[in-house]
């Protein structure tokens, strides 16, 4: 039924898988959680804003699910900008540092200026200590031997320990809160609110949920989009999941090479390679470091093509 001036009257969308979980914390790492506070539109307001361009014939061409797809298959990301999202976080410091460098989202977080800082930290598991990668130095690799690790957990469990109590010493002998708080470890717990729109939301998540991503920020990631986004917006999440976490993309050169290698011109795909560089030789006769050939390399074998300078 609509009003004198001819509008159909709006009735705010209800996502009842959603609403079944509104407030209640979802548990990541050993103390940390997310939780939705709020959010606005759903599956259908991505498609009611991307119809409001297109007029309402388009209602009667495309299904909800193949609009929803034909938005994120090409990059139409306003509709997506429909949708907000509002969580509560309780996450480490050193998590958080990653996460805050997402500047698409409205943030207020817990102050240790205005409060006492939260009296838990991040705890590491004897057998989840990580060595250093060798290829990607801002990344991780094996696991340590579980006996180095105890030993790594007992001197993490003893260092937090005492970083806490000389902070509530500071703050039993009067130093001010943003004071006392300047030695607290890297592992102690923080909160906030963060709101983002959905095609923020997923950048993050493609971003965070990445294998390369730090693996503590990436249970973050993961539990968002498996157990919150998945429930709001279920169609968009399938395609996100099948047009980029799933997806694989092609620069022009990887394009050349793929036909090439396709059609049986192994010889021209070695030259293509070489003509970008990618197969530049060191001293000993083996191939330079390349990060780029390594991404193509990581594409082919996927798709089931030999690489043909690995010989």
């Amino acid at each position: 039924m609509g009003d004198a001036t001819g509008t159909e009257r709006i009735i705010r969308p209800a996502v009842a898988a959603l609403d079944a979980i509104l407030g209640e914390p979802i548990r990541v790492l050993d103390d940390g959680f997310v939780r939705v506070v709020d959010y606005m539109g759903d599956d259908a307001a991505i498609v009611q804003a991307a119809r409001v361009s297109y007029g309402k014939g388009t209602r009667r061409v495309h299904e909800d699910r193949a609009l929803i797809r034909y938005l994120m298959r090409h990059d139409h990301t306003t509709p997506f900008e429909m949708c907000e999202i509002k969580l509560h976080v309780r996450v480490p410091m050193d998590s958080w540092r990653q996460w805050i460098r997402h500047r698409t989202a409205s943030v207020n977080e817990y102050s240790t200026r205005y409060s006492e800082a939260i009296d838990a930290a991040q705890r590491t598991a004897p057998g989840a200590w990580r060595t250093q990668s060798s290829g990607n130095r801002q990344g991780s690799s094996e696991m340590l031997p579980e006996d180095v690790g105890a030993r790594l957990s007992a001197e993490e469990a003893e260092l937090q320990d005492r970083a806490r109590a000389v902070y509530e010493g500071r703050i039993a002998s009067g130093v001010a809160r943003e004071q006392a708080r300047k030695d607290l470890p890297l592992s102690t717990f923080t909160e906030a609110y963060w709101k983002a729109d959905l095609h923020n939301l997923l950048h993050f998540l493609d971003l965070r949920m990445d294998a390369h991503a730090q693996l503590e920020i990436r249970e973050y990631a993961t539990t968002i989009g498996e157990q919150i986004v998945a429930k709001w917006v279920p169609i968009a999440w399938q395609a996100f999941l099948d047009y980029r976490r799933h997806a694989t993309r092609f620069s022009r050169a990887e394009a050349a090479i793929v036909s090439a290698l396709a059609s049986g011109r192994v010889d021209d795909a070695i030259r293509l390679a070489a003509d970008e560089g990618w197969l530049q030789q060191a001293g000993d006769g083996q191939l330079k470091p390349n990060r780029e050939r390594d991404e193509l390399d990581s594409k082919l074998s996927a798709l089931g093509l030999r690489v043909p300078w690995n010989r």
